[in-house]
């Protein structure tokens, strides 16, 4: 039977051993691993960043030192290669953070985002950072639209929660999300991840936190549910380890 999964981080890289380098940190390392494969063939698609160069780069560096084969999808000009082909013939595809909002118009103009469910029921790992991470889910908070961070409701909803990402980092995220699950613009049940946190989910089920470095369980970053109860948000920790609801 395929296993579906999705690790949804507010992390994955780690800074590389000179300026303007990174390196896969621990939560993409274990991602590596689970794919079962010596020499994981990885998919980069960074289209939130408008496919920048740079961070292609950075990306295909860390990837390489890491022993994976390494492809991308982009998009600008226009799309590299046939999206369904490309991302079932990969073992891992990972999305990069920019703008969540741009990222899903253009995946749903190029079909990338049914390729993408096609993906993750054939077994293939989908995992993130940032609007790499609010993709798979109903949607939750970004800042796609401008300083001020608003909703987003359109992601691809394979995972059938709201999600917040840069909970411990960025000062809007934790009472935005919050004003959303209450009033009933993201599910009843939503999921979030301080900076180098991240959420393994099976199938739909969230069943671990895992971190890029070594952190306290009692006071480390950590991952967070919210829940409505009663017409209101209620949270509560999620330390790294197996998942408990």
């Amino acid at each position: 039977m395929t296993t579906r999964r999705i690790l949804a981080t507010s992390g994955g890289f780690i800074p590389g051993p000179v300026q303007q380098s990174v390196r896969v940190g621990a939560m993409l390392r274990d991602a590596l691993a689970a794919t079962g494969k010596t020499r994981p063939r990885v998919c980069l698609v960074l289209t939130a960043s408008g496919d920048a160069a740079q961070y292609y780069s950075m990306s295909y560096e860390a990837l390489n030192a890491a022993g994976c084969d390494v492809t991308e999808l982009k998009v600008f000009p226009q799309p590299s290669a046939d999206p369904e082909e490309r991302l079932l013939s990969s073992d891992l595809v990972w999305v990069g953070g920019g703008s969540v909002a741009n990222l899903l118009s253009l995946w749903q103009l190029h079909g990338i985002d049914i390729a993408m469910r096609q993906a993750w029921e054939a077994g293939v790992i989908l995992g993130g950072v940032s609007a790499g991470s609010l993709c798979w889910h109903v949607g939750g908070t970004t800042d796609s639209f401008g300083p001020a961070l608003q909703p987003v409701t359109n992601g691809l909803a394979l995972l059938p929660y709201g999600n917040g990402v840069h909970y411990d980092s960025e000062a809007q995220r934790r009472p935005l999300l919050h004003e959303l699950v209450s009033a009933g613009t993201m599910p009843e049940r939503s999921f979030a991840t301080d900076d180098r946190i991240g959420i393994w989910y099976e199938g739909t089920d969230p069943v671990r936190v895992v971190s890029d470095l070594t952190v306290d369980p009692n006071t480390g970053p950590a991952a967070y549910v919210i829940d409505r109860v009663d017409g209101s948000a209620v949270e509560r920790r999620l330390p790294v380890g197996d998942i408990t609801l």
